[in-house]
């Protein structure tokens, strides 16, 4: 394949310049986000190098990867030089990284704050560009038991079943509950439909003697408690 003018082929770069051999002799953490990310992508086209593209779609997301995580296989379609393959290979290695971040927390401490839900949740649900609500339950002892997602919805909003959440209670023999969910907007302000959502837990829960530790809202970089805040 004939180079796009004025450019040098791959082959011909310093071995420092290329992301396969940079990796190889010197560690993977010696490479920049772009160079990662045209290791992923493979091969180039004919009027740029993987690298080049690489660095033109972390240009796009303001050289974020977490912005990058977002994007779906069709967005990522959207760019030249990206077709089906390479986006699945791409949103592949995302799913890899949140669930080895997941695995990485398993709590066999007692769940003593909302510091302690935000780690572990943090991983499943900070990047989500649609809102999801899980349910945390737990045993006497504050420990978790099983974290269950109950609803996944738009990017405004979930529907959450109680009788769902009071079934998996008994199943778990949990004795306290922990109400997670995210908002992809980044605002941790909670919603009237927030509020009166955690209002109708409780009193569900009450009657079968469950507690309702709190209700946790995610986002991003930061996470809002009801119960930090007095409003449980």
């Amino acid at each position: 394949m004939k180079p796009a003018k004025g450019s040098i082929p791959i082959k011909r770069w310093s071995a420092d310049d290329r992301p396969r051999e940079k990796l190889l002799n010197k560690g993977a953490r010696l490479l920049s986000n772009s160079e990662l990310l045209a290791l992923l992508i493979g091969s180039g086209s004919r009027d740029e190098t993987a690298v080049q593209l690489g660095k033109r779609i972390m240009a796009s997301v303001n050289n974020s990867l977490a912005e990058l995580s977002k994007l779906t296989p069709q967005e990522l379609m959207r760019f030249d030089g990206i077709g089906q393959a390479k986006s699945v290979i791409i949103s592949a290695a995302f799913e890899i990284s949140r669930r080895r971040e997941k695995d990485a927390h398993v709590p066999n401490e007692p769940i003593r704050s909302s510091a302690d839900v935000y780690d572990v949740m943090k991983p499943i649900m900070a990047d989500l560009n649609h809102e999801e609500f899980w349910i945390l339950y737990l045993n006497n002892s504050n420990r978790l038991i099983q974290k269950k997602q109950l609803s996944k919805g738009g990017i405004t909003g979930t529907l959450v079943d109680v009788r769902l959440v009071l079934k998996h209670a008994l199943d778990y023999r949990s004795t306290a509950l922990i109400l997670v969910h995210n908002h992809p907007s980044g605002t941790l302000k909670p919603s009237s439909a927030d509020k009166h959502l955690t209002d109708k837990l409780k009193t569900a829960c009450s009657s079968m003697d469950l507690k309702v530790l709190d209700h946790v809202i995610i986002a991003e970089k930061a996470y809002f408690s009801f119960a930090d805040e007095g409003l449980l």
